[in-house]
């Protein structure tokens, strides 16, 4: 039956019910796999996070040495060979860190969270409870 036809619907209290009840799982079956894929969605999110903080770890340690090796041969040598070591270490210093502050940001509890799940569930909330008034 179409929903813009004029005839009255001739379904039993207990078809309607099970047409409810058919709905309404379909409708909460639906939603697990929003929710399962935005937790997915997340979950890629942080462990990206943590790549990145990884690579940052690592490039701040290579800066650490470097930058004991420049100082190093700074002080043996008093040439500019050693402030040339220095200007590299820095330079991964600095990368280093601009990959943890922004790792960090992916890895928040904000990013865990299924926000668009959250809403969608609500907005079926609100709809069922007006169908139903």
């Amino acid at each position: 039956m179409s929903e813009y036809d004029p005839r009255p619907d001739t379904r039993s209290v207990g078809d309607l019910i099970g047409d409810l009840v058919r709905d309404v799982s379909e409708l909460v079956r639906s939603e697990g796999r929003l929710v399962r894929a935005e937790i997915a969605e997340s979950g890629r999110r942080v462990a990206h996070g943590a790549e990145m903080m990884v690579a940052g770890g690592i490039l701040l340690l290579l800066a650490a040495i470097v930058l004991l090796q420049a100082l190093v041969i700074a002080l043996a040598t008093v040439i500019g060979a050693g402030w040339a070591a220095t200007a590299v270490g820095l330079c991964l210093f600095v990368i280093g860190g601009l990959l943890i502050v922004r790792g960090r940001s992916n890895l928040s509890v904000d990013t865990l969270v299924p926000d668009r799940s959250i809403e969608q569930t609500t907005q079926d909330a609100n709809l069922a409870k007006e169908q139903f008034k």
